[in-house]
């Protein structure tokens, strides 16, 4: 391996590995995983060989990989490529799309637009701990990604339940520190995990972690305008540790906390 060459790998969940990469030259031999592979390229331009084609990854663009299928990986430049993977169970795949087959992507790289608009940001934010509504979040945005990288439709089944959604959105409102269980928001809907994911997306427009999330920013803000240290309000709203707050902070509001302490003035 050569010393610019580096792997770091970031917390999992069960059924999910998560790593980032930074390589030169042509590191992977032809291989397989028992897994998909979705990554997405930071830097320089990663190549690799699948299905009897040569694809070349840009920066922001996401490779799909799929389960037992042969394929190798190089740089496209001298300059080396980096990027960032998630591995993930097939079966949990499958059970976000309620044991249909697994949806097949003819073209494995899609386009940096397309990822935005399905909300993959969090897929490959591999600093961050996986907990149980984090878990079903991911599985479901890459069931969505696959979904719609292979041309399917997945229609909802039936109109939304939005009494019972809204009485998610309630519960996550009034006590976004405290980390509900998927099983008692799932007595709460009564719908399981997977429709609840998808259907609080449709009615809310985005999904029940990221919502608890922004809750929780929310009474960080409160509790600091009231006069509390930003060490205080993460504990307070329920953030593992400050450089976690700030890493959420910064994604939803674009700058750091202490730069938007510091213009609070």
């Amino acid at each position: 391996m050569a010393a610019a060459d580096r792997i770091r790998n970031g917390p999992g969940a069960e059924g999910i590995e998560r790593m980032e990469a930074s390589f030169h030259g042509r590191p992977f031999a032809p291989h397989r995983h028992d897994t998909y592979a979705i990554g997405v390229t930071q830097s320089g331009v990663q190549s690799f060989n699948f299905r009897g084609q040569r694809w070349h990854c840009l920066p922001g663009q996401c490779h799909i990989l799929h389960p037992d299928e042969t394929h190798d990986g190089s740089a496209g430049t001298d300059e080396g490529f980096s990027y960032r993977m998630v591995y993930i169970d097939p079966a949990l795949v499958q059970q976000a799309l309620w044991g249909k087959p697994l949806p097949f992507v003819a073209n494995p790289v899609v386009e940096a637009h397309r990822l935005a608009a399905l909300g993959m940001a969090d897929v490959w934010d591999i600093d961050e701990d996986i907990d149980e509504l984090a878990r079903v979040d991911l599985v479901a945005a890459i069931a969505n990604l696959l979904v719609n990288a292979s041309g399917s439709l997945q229609k909802m089944s039936g109109p939304l339940a939005r009494d019972r959604l809204v009485r998610v959105r309630d519960q996550l409102t009034s006590a976004p520190a405290i980390r509900h269980t998927m099983g008692e928001l799932e007595r709460l809907a009564g719908l399981d995990r997977w429709a609840l994911a998808r259907q609080f997306r449709a009615a809310f427009g985005t999904s029940p972690g990221r919502y608890r999330t922004h809750r929780q920013l929310d009474l960080l803000r409160r509790s600091v305008k009231s006069g509390a240290s930003l060490a205080d309000a993460a504990f307070e709203a329920g953030f593992s540790d400050q450089s976690h707050m700030s890493r959420q902070f910064k994604r939803a509001y674009g700058l750091t906390p202490a730069r938007w302490v510091a213009a609070l003035g």
